[in-house]
C-alpha cells in the first residue's frame, strides 16, 4: 500500500445481504476518499430490507448497493474482511494482501420475533469495529 494509492477494502458473508452490506456502508460513510470499499458473498442473495432501513435510521443510504458474489469484486485488495463463520471457512483465497475474520452474529437470528433489532445491534457493533480499524490506519475522514 502505497501513501497515495487508495486502499482496497471488502466485507465477505455468506449472502451478501446484511453485514457486508452494512459493512460496506458503514466504511464508505466513516472513511476518507482513500478508501475503495466493496462486498461480496459466498452465496449472494440480495440485500435485505432490514439492513437498508438500519442503516438510514442512521443517515446512511444503501439502497444503491447490490449483492454481489465473489468473482465480482477486485482482484486486487488490501484487505479482505470475513464477518461470519461460513464465509472465513468458504471463502477461497481472496488475492488481499491482509485477510481478517471479524466474526459478527446473523441479524436474523438474534430476535425472531423483531428482525430489525437484530440488525440494529450488528449495525452499531460493526461501525464501532469499523471505526477503529479505520482510525488506526489513519483512513476517517
Amino acid at each position: 500500500m502505497t501513501q497515495n494509492a487508495p486502499v482496497k477494502i471488502a466485507f465477505i458473508c455468506t449472502g451478501n445481504s446484511a453485514r457486508s452490506q452494512m459493512a460496506e456502508g458503514l466504511a464508505r460513510a466513516i472513511g476518507s476518499d482513500r478508501l475503495i470499499v466493496q462486498s461480496a458473498g459466498t452465496r449472494p442473495m440480495g440485500v435485505s430490507r432490514h439492513a437498508v432501513t438500519a442503516m438510514a435510521r442512521i443517515g446512511i443510504d444503501i439502497t444503491h448497493q447490490t449483492s454481489k458474489g465473489l468473482d465480482q469484486i477486485d482482484n486486487d485488495l488490501d484487505y479482505a474482511i470475513t464477518l461470519c463463520g461460513h464465509a472465513e471457512q468458504h471463502c477461497p483465497i481472496l488475492p488481499a494482501k491482509v485477510r481478517l475474520h471479524w466474526p459478527f452474529p446473523d441479524p436474523y437470528d438474534m430476535f425472531a420475533d423483531d428482525p430489525e433489532k437484530g440488525f440494529i445491534i450488528v449495525r452499531d457493533q460493526l461501525k464501532e469495529k469499523i471505526e477503529t480499524f479505520l482510525e488506526e490506519r489513519e483512513l476517517c475522514k
